[in-house]
């Protein structure tokens, strides 16, 4: 495999990922604008990453991130701290008793049922996570003297203030300093970027960063917002129908972006908010394009976090199986997995992936 990554022994960490964690309060089966509690949880497309190779992959993992220090921000230190991922590098701002200066973002989030697509809003302005500086981390002895195999990071983050994006430039020039492999991504939000510049500023940004990524993620709607890759004939449902058209695109984009050794996707077709064709593609320059297994019309309880799933998935393949087609497989299956729970973050196993992998099915296990 083109990946040269670095041996477990010589690493404290298998991956770290970079990026905002806000608190989900969730109002299950009811609308926002009609509940009257909800359910808290974590999450952060980032940070979903490291908790899924965490909690269902065994690997060992932390995150860079910031929050503000009060009730809020220990809530979720403790949320963290529940799934197993190191918090050494959390930086705590002290917080002003109102917010006028720092904060921690929240995001109200509805799974959507049937007709009615899930919806979210988020509150993060002027939060902890946006105003990191690039020196506000050592990064040299984080990828250095302790050691990291994988950083993982992407789009939201970078469209979360000024300063982000030299934050991730700063973190992606010490990875691979250091011999890490960067994975990116791209996770175009229109909310994110509509503000600041739209499309135009996404591009800037997402252009200039992708020189330093090795593994790059992301599905159409992606890969033409924020690289500016066209490809004709496609709508925003990609499907498994619609493949040849993703590998034009990849074939695009590798040939600007020479330095990325893997690309992937997945492959989601939407029927309703809870039936979803589900699969994934992936790329790379000695493997070729490799297929997961199809999975049509999937039924879906929770779909946040199923991108981040996949990706979490695909990197545990490729650190530890080495095998791009089997990585492919055991991130669609994850993300699979992923979207049948609540929250943001995988509540699955490894037991369970591999036997999904295997072509397991769905009867009771007695």
């Amino acid at each position: 495999m083109s990946l040269e990554i670095r041996p477990a022994s010589e690493c404290r960490y298998d991956l770290v990922s970079l990026g905002e964690i806000m608190l989900r309060l969730d109002p299950g089966e009811l609308r926002v604008r009609t509940a009257r509690e909800f359910r808290a949880w974590e999450g952060g497309g980032e940070y979903n990453v490291a908790r899924g190779l965490r909690r269902c992959f065994g690997l060992r993992t932390g995150v860079v991130t910031a929050f503000a220090d009060n009730e809020i921000g220990r809530l979720l230190e403790d949320l963290i701290l529940q799934g197993g991922v190191d918090t050494t590098f959390v930086k705590w701002v002290p917080y002003d008793g109102i917010g006028r200066t720092v904060r921690n973002g929240i995001n109200f989030t509805e799974r959507g049922f049937g007709a009615r697509g899930a919806v979210g809003t988020s509150d993060r302005g002027h939060t902890a996570a946006s105003q990191l500086k690039p020196e506000d981390v050592d990064w040299d002895h984080l990828f250095g003297t302790l050691g990291v195999r994988w950083l993982h990071t992407g789009g939201i983050y970078a469209a979360l203030s000024d300063t982000t994006p030299d934050v991730i430039e700063a973190a992606l020039t010490a990875a691979h300093d250091n011999g890490t492999i960067v994975s990116y991504d791209l996770n175009y939000r229109p909310s994110l970027w509509k503000s600041i510049g739209g499309k135009e500023r996404a591009q800037e940004v997402n252009r200039k960063l992708a020189r330093l990524v090795d593994v790059m993620i992301g599905n159409e709607e992606d890969f033409t917002a924020s690289l500016g890759f066209e490809v004709s004939d496609t709508d925003e449902n990609l499907t498994d129908l619609d493949v040849g058209n993703f590998q034009r695109m990849i074939e695009a984009v590798t040939k600007e972006y020479p330095n990325f050794k893997v690309t992937a996707t997945t492959l989601r077709g939407v029927h309703s908010a809870t039936v979803n064709d589900w699969g994934a593609i992936a790329w790379s320059a000695d493997a070729g394009f490799v297929q997961a297994t199809h999975r049509p019309k999937l039924e879906i309880l929770d779909r946040v976090g199923g991108g981040d799933s996949f990706a979490s998935g695909l990197i545990y393949g490729l650190l530890e199986k080495g095998d791009l087609a089997v990585a492919v497989e055991y991130g669609a299956a994850h993300g699979a997995l992923a979207m049948t729970t609540p929250g943001d973050t995988s509540m699955a196993n490894l037991k369970e992936v591999e036997a999904l992998v295997g072509g397991a099915g769905a009867r009771v296990q007695r």
